[in-house]
């Protein structure tokens, strides 16, 4: 793996901690990674998303290298495998929907869809008309969950914060979940999120240090449950695929880097470092 840039530091003790911890150790360690905006770039449209070039090259370098890879995502586990090409990483688990579904080895475990999710559908059409939501705004069928995007909207903040209060309307009458995004909010089952698909996650695989990479809202319960896991013995960092919209996670991290390009080049240099025994630095 020649040309390789090298590890970066995280700038936090305890992240530097987790980091060596999976070093020492990385057969026993869990990588686990948010899709969208980190393994790929946002898009206008959410169907056209693709694994940024080299993810898939770098998601095989690591999953060879430690003990569990995962991709942690709120869209479809289906969907996020078919869009990133994910099939072709051996032993790569996606879990879908915040968790409610599991991907591994070909095989989905789904449970059925909810009530509270059928509502909500039937009527956000109507809603969106009643609110006056803008040209642009598109409503994405996640099967679990329902999701309207304003990324394609004329002023698309503006498209968020009218629809913000008739969306948690919407998600409070039918007892779902708001989940806000990178320009979209979406409505989905209560019980479930980022954190707790780690804290599974973990629960299964007892790793020996927990790395996980995100970068929107969504992915706050993930961070939070890194830290969690740390105060209970389990060494870990987080890192903050960066961007200009989203400050919470930039001021949190243990590390950051430079969007999905940066995490592409962190997977290589974490499954390089690990080849050759190196430490950070």
């Amino acid at each position: 793996m020649n040309g390789t840039a090298p590890l970066p530091v995280p700038v936090t003790p305890e992240g530097r901690a987790g980091l060596a911890a999976l070093l020492a150790d990385p057969g026993r360690a869990l990588v686990a990674l948010d899709f969208d905006g980190t393994l790929s770039p946002i898009v206008a449209d959410p169907a056209a998303a693709r694994a940024n070039p080299g993810a898939l090259q770098a998601l095989r370098q690591v999953a060879a290298a430690v003990g569990t890879v995962a991709v942690i995502t709120g869209r479809p586990a289906a969907s996020a495998v078919e869009l990133g090409g994910f099939g072709a990483v051996p032993g790569l688990i996606v879990l879908g929907h915040y968790g409610l579904e599991r991907w591994a080895d070909g095989t989905l475990d789904s449970p059925p869809s909810l009530p509270g999710v059928e509502a909500a559908r039937a009527g956000l059409p109507a809603l969106l008309a009643r609110s006056g939501a803008p040209d642009g705004t598109r409503i994405e069928d996640k099967g679990h969950a329902v999701a309207v995007h304003m990324r394609q909207a004329a002023d698309p903040q503006a498209a968020l914060d009218r629809l913000r209060v008739p969306l948690a309307g919407l998600a409070a009458r039918h007892g779902l979940a708001v989940e806000p995004g990178r320009m979209v909010i979406e409505l989905r089952p209560q019980g479930m999120d980022k954190g707790q698909a780690l804290r599974t996650l973990v629960q299964q695989r007892q790793p020996s240090a927990v790395m996980f990479c995100g970068d929107d809202l969504g992915d706050v319960a993930a961070f939070e449950a890194v830290r969690a896991l740390r105060a209970e013995g389990v060494p870990g960092l987080t890192v903050f695929s960066g961007s200009a919209e989203v400050t919470e996670l930039a001021e949190s991290a243990d590390l950051v880097v430079d969007g999905p390009d940066g995490v592409v080049a962190l997977l290589s240099a974490l499954a390089s470092a690990i080849a050759a025994g190196r430490r950070p630095g």
